[in-house]
């Protein structure tokens, strides 16, 4: 049994890794090209409209994904309870959206949001009817399925934005790009699972689900306000060119740590629901997946933000330079990401999700000095002093794994430190190259030489255990996939 679920959680990374990895490279390389036939101006209005769908999103899903993981052994009533409830939301939370469309445009001082509102929240619907069926796929951990789907929907709407971008459609190339990739992957998921729901409605799978969803909802909704409205004040307080710079800034950083830390939920928590009777196996399986985590976020954040202002510059232009000085902040806040779900993810494995919704309430208003520092101050302080809230957050998260578990906050930042280390180091040695008197198209490829260089010295000299153990969960992996 322990073989089986290492071999399921091993492959299953891998999968859901390469799943990741082909939706963030497609979509990076895409975002390069539209990022200089588009204007920040362009980026900016998507990103107001982005802050409306998030929330409605998190709305949508209600927690019965997350119930429905968890559940053992989901009926098919479930499924259609679920479903009929998640599309039944999306259709009362896109006709307040269309209401309100004009007020969104009246907030923002910007006419063209009503109609760029009404259109793009169409992706509220679409997405509603693939929930279930990505649940259903992910509580089999067939994270090979979703690759495939992710690849060619990425790809396909990634070539109809750029298409629209060339045209001169502006800003609705961004929109078309999003509704495509969505009808896309819901479409493709429908064909490769194979189950057409009921509508056939359970009081009492509703009432089960929802019983454990509505607090995760709660949270997951009180997270994503928050992030959002990080939007807010910037589009608010300063213009939707500075939100574009600033959702660019934020683009960037996702390379790693959301992405990451979207595969290790993923996984994670499907597997370990599976043994979430046994503490001491879950224990010695958190610690590795922090471990491990840890060593990739941190190494790959810190060396992200180094070399930000050479990287953008190449890839994108001068024209975001704002984008580069945001980004260095963004990467020391992101590399915390994945510590901070996975210790939540071990509150939603032992059911605990009345001390997650508590969390993130406390959290959140925790959260307001940034927000205010942000419209009354200015970026770079709300940015500085959101570092100091996240080292906060995850003192606050760790603590109930020290209480429940046994894996305290210490024990957690002693695992951590070698990765933070590793990142700290490798990050210092290139960062003060971008000062040279040298063009960035020179001083980027020197960078990265130089960085990956230092990377297999440190890992080589100090047998670092993460570094191995990685190897061979690729090798392993590899082997099992190619079975």
């Amino acid at each position: 049994m322990a073989e089986s679920l290492k071999n399921k959680t091993v492959k299953g990374t891998i999968w859901s890794g390469i799943d990741n990895v082909a939706q963030v490279g497609v979509t990076f390389l895409v975002s390069i090209v539209l990022a200089r036939l588009l204007t920040p101006d362009d980026y900016g209005l998507l990103g107001i409209i982005t802050i409306f769908t998030s929330v409605c999103n998190t709305l949508i899903n209600g927690g019965m994904v997350t119930a429905l993981i968890r559940t053992k052994n989901a009926t098919d009533d479930d499924y259609n309870t679920a479903f009929i409830c998640n599309l039944g939301m999306s259709l009362v939370l896109y006709a307040v959206i269309f209401t309100g469309a004009p007020l969104i445009a009246q907030f923002f001082h910007r006419e063209e949001l009503t109609i760029l509102t009404r259109v793009s929240s169409l992706g509220i619907i679409i997405g509603a009817l693939a929930m279930v069926q990505r649940t259903r796929l992910t509580k089999r951990i067939d994270f090979k399925s979703q690759t495939k789907i992710t690849v060619i929907s990425s790809v396909v709407s990634g070539v109809v934005g750029i298409i629209m971008a060339l045209m001169g459609f502006g800003v609705w190339a961004l929109v078309g790009q999003s509704l495509a990739i969505s009808v896309l992957s819901t479409v493709m998921l429908w064909i490769v699972n194979k189950w057409v729901p009921r509508m056939c409605f359970s009081a009492e799978s509703f009432h089960r689900l929802f019983g454990f969803g509505w607090k995760m909802m709660l949270s997951g909704l009180l997270d994503t306000v928050w992030k959002e409205l990080y939007q807010v004040v910037v589009g608010r307080f300063y213009s939707p060119a500075t939100l574009g710079q600033y959702t660019r800034a934020k683009g960037f950083s996702k390379l790693f740590s959301s992405n990451l830390t979207a595969v290790i939920q993923r996984v994670t928590y499907p597997v370990l629901s599976n043994i979430q009777d046994d503490k001491v196996r879950m224990v010695s399986a958190y610690r590795r997946i922090i471990k491990v985590t840890m060593f990739v976020t941190a190494t790959g954040m810190f060396f992200l933000g180094a070399i930000s202002e050479p990287l953008i510059y190449c890839l994108i232009g001068p024209k975001w330079h704002e984008a580069a000085i945001y980004l260095p902040l963004i990467c020391i806040t992101g590399s915390a990401y994945p510590l901070h779900a996975i210790n939540l993810n071990m509150l939603q494995v032992q059911g605990r999700s009345d001390l997650f919704l508590g969390l993130e309430i406390v959290k959140k208003i925790i959260a307001l000095g940034p927000l205010f520092i942000g419209a009354f101050v200015g970026i770079i302080p709300m940015l500085f002093t959101n570092i100091i809230s996240t080292i906060i957050a995850f003192l606050l998260n760790s603590y109930y794994s020290g209480k429940f578990l046994g894996y305290t906050s210490w024990m957690q930042i002693k695992d951590i430190i070698p990765s933070y280390a590793v990142a700290t180091t490798i990050a210092l040695s290139v960062f003060f190259l971008k000062y040279l008197p040298l063009s960035s198209w020179l001083i980027l490829p020197v960078q990265l030489l130089l960085g990956i260089i230092i990377f297999l010295i440190i890992c080589w000299v100090t047998n670092i255990q993460e570094y191995k153990e990685i190897k061979g969960m690729f090798s392993s992996g590899i082997r099992k996939i190619n079975k």
